[in-house]
């Protein structure tokens, strides 16, 4: 009994807090910590990471770069398909500039091969003249001026490439002669030319005129 007297006559505010303490219940550290760890991953997802700021930045600095690059493989195929164009239209030109060279060439060796067999003749008549003229007379003024022109017409022939064709003491070759005649001689040797009838002429490489002869069996 005197024991429940002295803790009724205890300080009213020690008797306060005791009942205080008794109840509110502990936190403990543990219920503490997830909360924490929440506003962590809170805080995290608010702000963004900066390491993928810059992967996103280098992913458009190469597509820019790719394109660039595009733009400028186009360029590069133009330039090669009009150089490659320049080029055949050069070739082209080259080969048109020789074809018409090469058929001037032609045209003026048949042009000049036309003429040219057109004046054989006169000097055919011109070498019969002057055998024709007697002994007497050759020394006569008619027979000069006829032989000076003659050998002028033959320089002017020797100068655009006109030769005559050797006959006599050749063999004969049908590319060059033509025999109108055969005979037999037992001296000279077998299809060798002993005479000359017409003489013949050769324009450069080409036969003008093939030779009339004789020929030995």
């Amino acid at each position: 009994m005197e024991e429940k007297d002295k803790k009724e006559e205890m300080n009213p505010e020690e008797t306060a807090e005791d009942t205080a303490g008794e109840n509110v219940p502990e936190t403990s550290e543990e219920e503490t910590e997830p909360d924490t760890a929440e506003e962590a991953q809170t805080s995290d997802e608010d702000v963004p990471e900066s390491g993928n700021e810059p992967e996103n930045g280098g992913q458009s600095e190469k597509k820019g770069f790719f394109k660039k690059k595009e733009k400028k493989d186009k360029k590069d195929e133009q330039i090669a398909e009009l150089t490659d164009k320049l080029k055949r239209q050069l070739a082209e030109f080259e080969n048109f500039r020789n074809r018409t060279e090469r058929e001037k060439t032609q045209m003026y060796a048949v042009g000049a091969r036309d003429v040219i067999e057109k004046i054989l003749p006169v000097v055919d008549n011109f070498e019969r003249g002057l055998k024709s003229i007697p002994e007497e007379e050759k020394d006569g003024p008619v027979a000069s001026g006829m032989d000076k022109i003659y050998k002028q017409l033959v320089a002017v022939l020797t100068d655009l490439g006109v030769t005559p064709i050797e006959t006599v003491g050749q063999e004969f070759d049908p590319q060059l002669h033509n025999a109108v005649m055969h005979v037999e001689d037992e001296e000279t040797g077998e299809n060798m030319i002993v005479e000359e009838f017409q003489k013949g002429y050769k324009y450069k490489d080409a036969v003008l005129r093939h030779s009339m002869v004789k020929v030995a069996n």
